[in-house]
Order: structure tokens, then C-alpha cells, then sequence
């Protein structure tokens, strides 16, 4: 959920900044950095520039079109882990209520 909150904010970032000149797409490699907090190594998400996108006039490299695919990625990804959550959760109250004879 932390990678998927840290995306989501880039991504607001970068719509949010699709008229400042010289202003570069950021995004964050979500298979690595998701694997990366899976074994515990990664304190906080790193963002980086996207390379290989079209540059406009003014510097700027924002695509609306890129950013609402992510955020439509990141909304299926975001409803996906609260499904799995909640799932774990009503399993750990089954436990618990079993634990406890009933």
C-alpha cells in the first residue's frame, strides 16, 4: 500500500505539473520497489525521471494520457491489495473467535 500511495502522489504531481516549463515526469519502478519492501530493504520509494518521453517545446515531458493509464493501474492495483487485506483480516478474526471456543 506504501508503493501505491507513494505512485499515486507522483502521479498527481505530474498532472499537477503538465504547464511548468522544464518540468520533468517522475514515476517510481513499482515491480522493483514492491519487491524491495516484499524483503524489507526499501525504507521509503524512490522516485525517478522517466526517460524516452516526448519533450514539448517548453521542456516539459508530462503526458496526460500516460498519467491517466497510471492512475487507472494504480486504482485497480490500490482496490486489489484492500481486497487482499480484507481477506486476511476476516480470516485472523475467524482465528480468533475459533481461539477463543466460539
Amino acid at each position: 500500500m506504501d508503493v501505491l500511495a507513494a505512485r499515486q502522489k507522483l502521479v498527481a504531481s505530474n498532472i499537477a505539473n503538465v504547464d511548468t516549463p522544464g518540468y520533468k515526469t517522475k514515476d517510481l519502478d513499482f515491480q522493483s520497489e514492491f519487491n524491495a519492501m516484499l524483503q524489507g530493504s526499501s525504507p521509503s520509494p524512490a522516485a525517478q525521471e522517466v526517460a524516452g518521453l516526448h519533450v514539448k517545446n517548453d521542456g516539459n515531458n508530462v503526458s496526460l494520457d500516460r498519467e491517466a493509464r497510471l492512475l487507472s493501474e494504480n486504482s485497480i492495483r490500490f482496490t486489489a491489495a484492500t481486497n487482499l487485506m480484507k481477506r486476511q483480516l476476516t480470516m485472523l478474526k475467524s482465528a480468533i473467535h475459533e481461539g477463543q471456543g466460539g
